[in-house]
């Protein structure tokens, strides 16, 4: 599956974003899906991930309850709402893909979108 992201920008701290990631395929709504980011000199870490369906999520500690993720398998479409960012926030974030039933380890993921940056402003 080829993925691709988009809906970075520079937005003002307590400020929102929603991330969009396209995949091609017919074969998308089999996929574990999730976003990433990686922050200057950091490595890269889960945001939030997705089961095929919907119906399962996981998030990283420092986003819950400000980071939503959703997917839409008609679209071919996983998204991320971002909301009360904080500066911390800033990082390149990726959308990946992964063929097995539930994981957050990068290194499950086999697919990987371009990455979209987000800035966040104090």
């Amino acid at each position: 599956v080829q993925l691709q992201a988009y809906g970075g920008g520079l937005v003002q701290a307590g400020g929102s974003l929603r991330l969009s990631c396209a995949a091609s395929g017919r074969t998308f709504s089999s996929y574990l899906m999730g976003w990433f980011r990686q922050a200057p000199g950091k490595e890269r870490d889960v945001v939030a991930v997705i089961n095929w369906s919907g119906s399962a999520t996981q998030y990283a500690d420092s986003v819950r309850g400000r980071f939503t993720i959703s997917r839409d398998n008609a679209k071919n479409t996983v998204y991320l709402q971002m909301n009360s960012l904080k500066p911390e926030d800033t990082a390149i974030y990726y959308c990946a893909a992964s063929g097995r039933h539930w994981s957050h380890i990068a290194t499950d993921f086999a697919s990987w979108g371009q990455g979209t940056l987000v800035t966040v402003s104090s």
